[in-house]
């Protein structure tokens, strides 16, 4: 009955929100995983760098994947990749048990964030209208559904392994939803499985690498400026992060729309600017009002600008889709991996500020490149 009502515009925003909600799943269990395995923060990180080994490797082999078997095929297969990992991320006890999961879960993470791009692509192409944005919205609205959930769970007593076990079957319950029209042709593409990016390809990964590395420093720096830098109370450190999500999250809800409006490379572009202002407030401010409104402006800057650079790769020809679909989303999770690294970096020899000077400049860069994919698109 409910498949009357379904269809590959639907199918792919399930999609998106299942890839929300287990990235959400997760990152509840990372201080479970911690306390169960004894170790301590260096070697959490370095553990995680598994997870990010794991996603590395697969993204590159996501597009290949799909030409040969489809769509549908390869997000099933990676959803159940990391369904069999979850669980155990929750009660292993031993580290390096802990590393091969993580590098299994960055495995079956990896290959759907790259399909669930490639088969919005198709949608997106297909519907010769603007949907990018609302299906990236809905991987945000799955990673706040996913770590609501949990959290509740956990709160009302539920075990960590039986609350991972009741989203499990959430997320399976999902994905019996949408399997029935996601994209299951085959389309065998000449050349290589994956290839450096070139041309425009290359301009739209560089552009996501930076707006990810943006993301990534507002995730895992913005508590601590708010509370070493601005010497902030240390139980409102989070809002940064809220703020920026949030305005993030509505952002892309509503892009569609925007973008419909006043053109896709338009909000790029302004995007770029608001995310500049946004760093100036954020770098400037004092007052905790001020420094929100700037996180605020961050999210709400950056928020369209990836869904329009995956929409613009629907319309090159510079490459096959199922190639650079997967070249610049791997591109951009070396943001997210390397931008908060080179971020602490620049903090231990500097200080948190310069960072984000260097980063507010860095969006400087992607308005630039932005002015010029936008004069080329008018060129061609």
């Amino acid at each position: 009955m409910l498949q009357k009502y379904i269809n590959d515009r639907h199918s792919t925003r399930i999609a998106f929100f299942i890839a929300g909600l287990v990235t959400a799943i997760w990152a509840v269990i990372v201080p479970f995983a911690k306390m169960n395995t004894g170790i301590n923060d260096a070697v959490l990180g370095t553990l995680l760098l598994c997870l990010g080994t794991g996603a590395s490797l697969a993204m590159p082999t996501a597009g290949l994947l799909t030409s040969r078997y489809g769509c549908k095929k390869v997000i099933i297969a990676s959803v159940f990749i990391i369904l069999i990992t979850l669980p155990f991320l929750s009660l292993i006890t031993h580290s390096i048990l802990l590393a091969i999961f993580l590098f299994g879960f960055g495995i079956g993470i990896g290959l759907l964030d790259c399909v669930v791009n490639i088969q919005a692509v198709m949608v997106e192409k297909k519907a010769q209208k603007a949907l990018m944005s609302g299906f990236h919205g809905m991987f945000s609205v799955g990673g706040i559904a996913g770590a609501g959930l949990m959290t509740g769970f956990l709160n009302v007593g539920v075990n960590i392994v039986i609350a991972t076990l009741m989203m499990m079957l959430l997320c399976i319950a999902f994905l019996v939803v949408c399997v029935p029209h996601l994209i299951s042709d085959v389309s065998p593409t000449k050349g290589p499985a994956f290839a450096i990016p070139r041309g425009v390809v290359l301009i739209i990964g560089i552009v996501c690498f930076i707006v990810f590395m943006v993301e990534g420093s507002a995730l895992d720096w913005s508590a601590v400026y708010l509370v070493d830098s601005k010497h902030i109370n240390d139980s409102l450190g989070g809002l940064g992060y809220v703020f920026f999500a949030s305005s993030m999250t509505l952002g892309r809800l509503t892009g569609d729309y925007i973008i419909g409006k006043l053109g896709a490379m338009r909000v790029v572009i302004a995007g770029a600017i608001i995310t500049v202002i946004g760093f100036y407030f954020v770098i400037t401010g004092v007052e905790l009002y001020t420094l929100l409104v700037g996180y605020l402006l961050i999210g709400s800057g950056c928020a369209n600008i990836v869904p329009v650079m995956y929409n613009q790769v629907g319309k090159q020809n510079t490459m096959p889709q199922a190639v650079a679909v997967p070249a610049i989303t791997t591109l951009g999770y070396l943001g997210i991996l390397a931008g908060p690294a080179g971020i602490g970096f620049i903090a231990h020899h500097s200080s948190l500020s310069h960072a984000f000077i260097f980063v507010a400049m860095l969006m400087v860069v992607v308005l630039i490149m932005a002015i010029a994919l936008r004069n080329h698109l008018k060129a061609g």
